[in-house]
């Protein structure tokens, strides 16, 4: 839709191409060629920006990874480290996680979502820190293919301030829905920000509607390509809350932060005067539309009050299961081929003359290790792995 101006002027203004097809004057007229308009806009409404903030976001996720797995190191606890070659940076056994990574006292320990620890140990900062961290190699090559991606080509067209804007507040809008409703598991991963750059661009398309040619289909392959990534979510591990936190927080603020003026305010401004006769006023009018200005403040209103509630709720220890007893089914509906089961890891451990004895309260399971004066976190380690 829009294209840089060539020469010295690339950096003062753009050229905005519009095409308006010609009416049919009857059933007998031939269709003609649709006019085509050049309006030269000034920036910032329509420019090619450089992106760096989302390279920035993909560089910091993967050296926090490196960290986490260096603070982890397997090989000090345990004897059936995958990828063993690596040393220090070796991954869980693949029974505890099968997306080769470290263990979940580890992610505690850097920040992962822990909804204990954020309402009894007021410990809001987990909402923010757990969107940086992720759970293993997989999920960190899926999350940062998909923000570089999608989150480059809109901070091309929109600038690192609001993506950047839109991607920290997404994300944090992810963590509130799952610690509503996720009580008993860590939670880690930049997916409810994934998820609110495309909730952004959604509410983009239409907030924008008329500026769009071909809009039908972009709105269909976006409702569709949200559609995939929910139904995905019900799958089991996945935190599909956190996605559609996230999913409503971006549509919500896509409508804030990615409103555009119309094309022909722009034209006005470029020719620098109002035609004659014509006040000042009904100019301005003419930056947005009606809808788009009803759309702004709805999705600011509903922002605060939604974000307002939500934290207010978690802080009193609010468990929204309990008041919608159908909406585990929204993260992961069961099947003949797996279960949902999302009961705690509890753990009974004996410990003496330098063995370590676990029992699972969940599933009775039991086993005897040869450890001696196993620390806490290492038997959250085992008991995780055995109940699971």
């Amino acid at each position: 839709m829009t294209k840089p101006a060539a020469g010295a002027q690339a950096e003062e203004d753009v050229q905005v191409l519009v095409e308006r097809p010609y009416s049919h004057e009857g059933p007998h007229h031939p269709r003609r060629p649709p006019q085509q308009l050049i309006i030269r806009a000034r920036r910032p409404y329509y420019r090619r920006w450089s992106p760096w903030i989302v390279s920035a976001a993909t560089v910091a996720c993967v050296a926090l990874f490196l960290v986490t797995m260096y603070v982890n190191d397997c090989p000090r606890h345990n004897t059936n480290c995958a990828v063993g070659f690596l040393g220090r940076f070796a991954f869980q056994p693949l029974r505890e996680n099968p997306l080769l990574g470290p263990s979940s006292a580890t992610l505690v320990k850097m920040g992962a979502l822990d909804v204990s620890k954020v309402v009894h140990g007021r410990q809001g900062w987990r909402l923010l820190t757990c969107m940086w961290l992720h759970a293993g190699v997989v999920h960190l090559l899926i999350n940062m293919l998909c923000l570089l991606f999608i989150g480059i080509r809109l901070e091309q067209e929109f600038g690192f301030v609001r993506i950047g804007a839109v991607y920290l507040i997404s994300g944090f809008g992810g963590s509130l829905m799952s610690a509503l409703f996720i009580r008993s598991s860590v939670s880690v991963g930049a997916s409810g920000a994934l998820f609110g750059l495309v909730g952004s661009m959604l509410s983009e398309l239409i907030t924008n509607w008329s500026l769009y040619a071909n809009k039908v289909a972009a709105l269909v392959s976006l409702v569709a390509v949200i559609a995939v990534n929910l139904a995905l979510g019900v799958l089991p591990r996945v935190d599909n809350f956190a996605h559609i936190g996230g999913l409503l927080s971006g549509f919500l603020l896509g409508f804030v932060f990615f409103i555009r003026p119309q094309f022909a305010w722009l034209n006005n401004q470029n020719q620098r005067r109002v035609a004659a006769g014509a006040p000042a006023a009904e100019a301005r009018r003419r930056k947005h539309k009606t809808y788009q200005y009803v759309l702004w403040v709805a999705a600011a209103a509903l922002l605060v009050a939604g974000f307002t509630a939500a934290a207010v709720l978690l802080f009193r220890g609010y468990d929204a299961n309990k008041h919608c007893s159908w909406c585990h089914y929204l993260s992961c509906v069961p099947t003949r081929r797996w279960k949902c089961d999302s009961s705690p890891t509890i753990c009974t451990a004996t410990q003496q003359e330098g063995t370590l004895s676990l029992l699972c309260e969940g599933s009775g399971r039991n086993r005897t290790y040869a450890i001696a004066g196993a620390s806490q976190d290492r038997i959250n380690d085992l008991c995780n792995q055995l109940c699971t």
